[in-house]
């Protein structure tokens, strides 16, 4: 769902202003990087790891936004680190969103409903984090091979013809 804004200023331009879900998810899920103790929004692992997003360049993976004319709603299914106290984390995720949210669009965050779906420590994460980039390189690596094997075959078997067809003179 899109947002919208009519505008109307003493110079008479009208217009709208109009923000698509993707873009709120993604100021949401870029926020969310910030907050200590979070690991992952369902399946995106945040930068309390590797300073960056890993596994996923879609920010807005985990992400569910409700947008309407002046407010937002967020829905967040999310991995805390063991050890840490969970309701600071989410006050602090609010907090986050809250303020980026309203910083970038002026529209009010009115509900952040967070689902903590597992809780690992640091080391789990690493874990996760290098076989699932591990399984996507093999993946990578084993089609590229597979690729060029079928690549060669067909280049054999045009070889094959061309050296069989007769030459007209």
């Amino acid at each position: 769902m899109k947002q919208e804004f009519t505008t109307e200023s003493p110079n008479k331009v009208s217009g709208e202003l109009a923000y698509d879900d993707k873009v709120i998810q993604k100021i949401v899920g870029l926020a969310l990087e910030s907050v200590e103790g979070l690991l992952a929004v369902d399946g995106g692992f945040f930068s309390n790891l590797t300073g960056k997003l890993v596994n996923n360049d879609d920010v807005t993976t985990g992400v569910g936004v409700e947008v309407g004319k002046e407010q937002v709603a967020v829905d967040l299914k999310v991995v805390i680190e063991y050890q840490r106290h969970v309701p600071d984390i989410y006050e602090k995720i609010k907090s986050v969103i809250r303020k980026e949210v309203a910083a970038m669009t002026d529209l009010d965050v009115v509900e952040v409903n967070v689902d903590v779906v597992d809780i690992k420590t640091k080391s789990q994460q690493k874990e996760a984090e290098v076989s699932l980039q591990d399984r996507v390189v093999d993946v990578a690596q084993t089609t590229s091979q597979f690729t060029s094997k079928q690549v060669d075959k067909v280049k054999d078997k045009v070889g094959d013809r061309k050296s069989q067809e007769p030459r007209v003179h």
